[in-house]
């Protein structure tokens, strides 16, 4: 990497450098003082935008990987869902066998005499 050639800064960038270090400028200061406060903020606000396309980066790679083991996960979420179908089933077996329960005690005890 270190062999690659350094792209000349953006327009923009340069623009906003002047526009800062003009607003930052002291009193007695030189236009060549300046000027190497301008080159300064621009390496800065290059150095910047480096990092933030690296963070992009990252992310775009994160949200691949993501996006990949959803996909691989998907494959194997039928047979999940078909034992939790099962387990939801148990439920309702289990749920319909009380109240059937129940309602026959309160049956039996409407048809028996109260013990004296």
């Amino acid at each position: 990497m270190s062999s690659r050639k350094q792209s000349a800064p953006s327009p923009e960038t340069q623009a906003e450098a002047i526009r800062i270090a003009k607003a930052t400028q002291k009193v007695g200061q030189t236009k060549e003082q300046t000027r190497l406060v301008a080159q300064g903020i621009q390496k800065g606000i290059e150095q910047y935008k480096k990092q933030q396309k690296a963070k992009a980066r990252e992310q775009d790679k994160l949200k691949k990987k993501v996006s990949r083991s959803k996909a691989s996960n998907e494959a194997d979420t039928p047979s999940e869902t078909i034992t939790t179908e099962t387990v939801i089933y148990k439920h309702n077996k289990l749920a319909w066998g009380l109240l059937i329960a129940s309602w026959v005690g309160f049956a039996v005890y409407l048809l028996l005499p109260p013990i004296q």
